[in-house]
This record gives C-alpha cells, sequence and structure tokens, in this order.
C-alpha cells in the first residue's frame, strides 16, 4: 500500500470510528421514529404501525450501510498482468439509490465511472462497489460525483479519472417545487480526462454525451 493509499485509509478508518462512537443504541433510534410517526399525525401504537420503528433502522442500516466502508480496502487489490493495456476502462450506467442529506428523500439515478490504468487494473465489480459506499451515506450529488473520482485517483493513481452522475431528486420531484422528470447532471474529470480534449470528448461519446 503507497503512502498516500495509507493516508487515505487512515482517514476513512478515524471516519469509521466517530460513525461507531457517536451512534445511539437501536432503542433510542426506534424511539425517535416514534416521535416522528406521532408528528406526522398517526399513532405509532396501532396495529399497522407497531412494528414500524424496527423496520425503519433496518432500513437505515441499509440506506447508510456506507458510513461503515472504507474505498481504499475495496480498490486495493489490482491485477498487473495487463499486457500493457493503457486505454480507457469505463463502466457505464451503475445504478444506485442515494439519500439528500437536506430533506433525506431518495436519489435515484446512475453513474458512469472511468480511468486510465498505469500498468495495473482493478475488478469492475470493484468500482460498483465504490459508487455504492458514497451512495450509501447522506449526500448532495456533487460531493458524491467528487468523492467517487477522488478515491479512484487516490488508490490507482490512474492516468486520469472520469465520473459523470444522472440522478432525480425526490426532494424537488416529490415535494417543494414538485418537478416530476427533472434529472440532474455532475462530472468530475481528473488528470488527463480534464486536461486531454480529445480523452475527454472519447468518454463523453461512449456514455453518449457528446
Amino acid at each position: 500500500m503507497t503512502p498516500a493509499m495509507l493516508n487515505l485509509s487512515k482517514k476513512h478508518q478515524q471516519e469509521r470510528d466517530r460513525v461507531i462512537n457517536r451512534r445511539p443504541s437501536k432503542e433510542h433510534a426506534e424511539e425517535a421514529v416514534r416521535t416522528l410517526l406521532a408528528y406526522s399525525g398517526d399513532d405509532s401504537e396501532r396495529e399497522g404501525l407497531k412494528d414500524t420503528p424496527s423496520r425503519v433502522i433496518r432500513s437505515f442500516d441499509e440506506f447508510y450501510s456506507g458510513y461503515l466502508k472504507d474505498p481504499v480496502e475495496i480498490l486495493e487489490r489490482t491485477f498487473e498482468e495487463t499486457n500493457g493495456y493503457d486505454e480507457m476502462v469505463l463502466l457505464k450506467n451503475i445504478m444506485f439509490v442515494s439519500h439528500c442529506e437536506h430533506h433525506m428523500a431518495p436519489i435515484i439515478g446512475k453513474a458512469h465511472v472511468a480511468y486510465l490504468p498505469r500498468g495495473r487494473v482493478v475488478g469492475i465489480s470493484k468500482l460498483a462497489r465504490v459508487v455504492e459506499v458514497y451512495a450509501r451515506r447522506l449526500q448532495i450529488q456533487e460531493k458524491m460525483t467528487a468523492q467517487i473520482a477522488n478515491a479512484i485517483n487516490g488508490v490507482l493513481e490512474p492516468g486520469g479519472v472520469a465520473v459523470i452522475i444522472e440522478a432525480e431528486h425526490h426532494c424537488m420531484t416529490t415535494r417543494g417545487v414538485n418537478k416530476p422528470g427533472v434529472s440532474m447532471t455532475t462530472s468530475k474529470m481528473l488528470g488527463a480526462f480534464r486536461d486531454d480534449p480529445r480523452t475527454r470528448s472519447e468518454f463523453l461519446a461512449n456514455v453518449g454525451m457528446s
């Protein structure tokens, strides 16, 4: 593991420790859900809602599981038997579900992730897993896009990284301005994808955005 990878892994370990240390008990969390149910105007003790607090907490364990996962651990196993392959590696249409940090409403979309290997490649499922790590947290799309790109760049040290995310935010499609069908696109380009117009154009053409 390179010094850069060690620093990145240490940072994520510290974040994970903070999450664990400040986490309330399951019982406290379920009581908070009961309070919210009462605030909504319903009765948390009626038959249909009696088990809702425990169900909500189990769903939280799934929705926000990314806080306990380290992207460095996912990306650090690489393969060097590439016969000198140094062209673009692109994984398109990685579907994800996240939640916005402002309203805790769903963000549903897809990510396109590419990098230019330098002597080693990573299993393609690992790219999808890195997307999941950051999606399974409270997010804003701009930050999530940068986090994915920076993690891949920091661990693989490639010739370049490109990430594009297209997503629908339910905080504006189902509430507030109520504009269904509106999607948001963000991108983060590093290395050759930022500096070389031909590489950038190839990536955009491959994801249908040229």
